[in-house]
């Protein structure tokens, strides 16, 4: 028993650590750093019958409105995890069928008239206005237990950083590995409600921030 409450202790010192040391994005980016301008709706909810099981199914999405205000074309690789703070993650479009967007789609169509889904979008970016994508992200419903989620997105910036791993080393070199963060959109949001009354559930956004993640 000794011996696991150590090991946690020694997990939680290293975790700690390593949210101390995290790099934050530049002030003031360097040559050739762009980060393409970012419009959000907060979390929806929708509700569909599963063709296999009859049962209702719950997903939810926002929708990103993305300009290249760069002057230069530039490529789009997203990236979108939803997080509980339950630390269940969740990442964009898996397990989602086509009829979801669809719907979605459907739901939007005047305000967004040429709603496209992250996983069919191009993967790159024209600049100017004219060239504006409104993109629909979409989850799995998450963990009931959940009070709060945080959803991550990155792709919208170029700009990114290798540091060091904290604890896994190469084997040949003996050196730590090294890990990749890039710039990417945190939002942060409360649930209002239990997981009984999640179809009426309220979302409090609470803040967004960049991180290098």
């Amino acid at each position: 028993m000794r011996v696991f409450a150590f090991r946690i202790i020694i997990i939680c010192s290293v975790m700690a650590c390593v949210c101390l040391a995290a790099p934050e994005p530049a002030v003031v980016p360097g040559p050739g750093i762009w980060t393409l301008n970012t419009v959000f709706t907060h979390p929806q909810q929708i509700v569909l019958q599963s063709i296999d099981s009859n049962k209702l199914v719950r997903f939810w999405y926002v929708i990103l409105t993305i300009t290249n205000k760069t002057n230069q074309d530039v490529g789009f690789y997203p990236k979108c995890d939803l997080m509980t703070d339950t630390f269940q993650i969740i990442p964009a479009g898996m397990g989602v069928p086509a009829l979801v967007f669809e719907q979605i789609k459907r739901r939007h169509q005047e305000q967004y008239p040429f709603l496209e889904q992250l996983e069919e979008t191009s993967n790159r970016i024209l600049q100017g206005e004219d060239n504006t994508k409104d993109i629909a992200v979409i989850w799995q419903d998450f963990d009931a237990k959940a009070s709060g989620i945080k959803i991550f997105i990155s792709g919208l910036s170029n700009e990114t950083i290798a540091i060091d791993h904290p604890v896994a080393k190469d084997k040949e070199t003996g050196r730590p590995i090294k890990v990749y963060l890039r710039k990417t959109l945190e939002l942060n949001y409360a649930l209002k409600s239990d997981a009984v009354m999640r179809s009426e559930a309220g979302i409090d956004f609470k803040d967004k921030c960049w991180i290098m993640r």
